[in-house]
């Protein structure tokens, strides 16, 4: 059964920096090139970024490149997106998912989901 766990959401002040975490379990962690992805409140859920499973090849959105960084340990099958300079129009829900093999940037090619974790941005 596969599980992805996302865990460091919580409240930020706009400026501040947030290290969101994904803990995944059963499956070849290396196999699958993790995504991640938010949705704010009465939007589409929105790509952010996603990395191969090598973690050598890595692509952001716009709105994510230059502030936001996705890296991952395959050793404890654990991806992370750490979040700078965050903004109030970064205020989502943000999910982790994986997709085996290839990355990509639309959310139907992830088989599997987290269950997400809020990240609300203040002024």
């Amino acid at each position: 059964q596969v599980q992805l766990v996302e865990s460091g959401g919580g409240l930020v002040q706009a400026g501040g920096s947030l290290r969101l975490s994904c803990a995944a379990s059963g499956l070849t962690f290396s196999n699958y090139a993790m995504g991640w992805f938010r949705q704010a409140p009465g939007k589409e859920r929105e790509f952010v970024g996603t990395t191969s499973g090598s973690g050598t090849s890595t692509v952001y959105s716009d709105s994510a490149k230059g502030r936001f960084t996705i890296s991952r340990d395959n050793a404890k099958n654990t991806v992370y997106l750490q979040m700078n300079r965050l903004k109030p129009e970064d205020t989502a829900v943000y999910y982790c998912s994986a997709k085996f093999l290839a990355e990509a940037r639309k959310s139907n090619g992830y088989g599997y989901w987290g269950q997400g974790t809020q990240v609300p941005v203040y002024t």
